[in-house]
């Protein structure tokens, strides 16, 4: 299997890792974007394994792949859910493990791959891949072991920048280099993946429709939408 791997972009992201947890810094637009993303998967979540409440995923085994610093895996701890939580990048899962042992959240930080837990033979219920396929250095070798990590009944969920001139506009020059919601130079327009890409990378899968997160003007925030010209996500159930 070919190697997920892209050394620059660990590095890039891990010579950020201090600001993971500051809303005002690099990673404010993943802040600010986040409930949106939580709604989509705890939505998906309580529909798919009937969880209701405030742990609509107890005793579920999921995967945060691509975990960062832990801000999906934090909030996915907190709506019950048996969790693995892995980063390629050690001091990303440093920065992770100290949140998490702050909060008294229970996770199991693991400093791998996606194909390294698949060749172990690991399998969960839910995947959860929340901006990092457009960081890999092989989009159909992340996606094949993203989806051997599935098991059967399971459930996977990306979210990533569609591949388009809008995109480019909005994500990169807008909200890198004008706004500064993430980190200049985090994304390269030629690595995005469209929902096309998606599917045919990942056939095992049953890809429900894509939707999108937008910003909404007037201080209104992120929501989701029918628009996946930029930012979108995308979810489907392994048979």
């Amino acid at each position: 299997m070919s190697t997920t791997l892209d050394p620059a972009e660990i590095a890039k992201f891990s010579a950020l890792a201090a600001e993971w947890w500051n809303p005002n810094g690099p990673f404010g637009g993943l802040h600010r974007m986040n409930p949106v993303r939580l709604q989509y998967v705890r939505e998906l979540a309580e529909r798919h394994f009937g969880g209701r409440g405030r742990s609509p995923l107890k005793g579920v085994r999921t995967l945060d792949l691509g975990c960062g610093g832990g801000l999906v895996s934090a909030p996915l701890a907190r709506m019950g859910a048996d969790l693995t939580a892995i980063d390629a990048s050690e001091e990303a899962i440093g920065a992770a493990r100290t949140y998490a042992e702050q909060a008294g959240l229970d996770i199991h930080f693991e400093c791998t791959t996606a194909e390294a837990l698949a060749a172990r033979g690991e399998m969960f219920q839910l995947v959860t891949a929340l901006e990092i396929i457009e960081h890999v250095a092989d989009v159909r070798a992340f996606l094949e072991a993203a989806t051997a990590l599935v098991a059967p009944g399971g459930l996977i969920v990306l979210s990533t920048i569609n591949r388009t001139q809008k995109a480019r506009a909005l994500a990169i020059v807008g909200a890198e280099r004008i706004l500064k919601w993430a980190p200049e130079g985090a994304h390269d327009y030629d690595k995005l993946v469209t929902p096309d890409e998606i599917r045919s990378g990942a056939p095992s899968i049953k890809w429900y429709e894509p939707i999108g997160v937008t910003y909404q003007p007037l201080g209104q925030g992120w929501a989701l939408s029918h628009d996946v010209d930029v930012n979108y996500m995308m979810a489907g159930e392994r048979g």
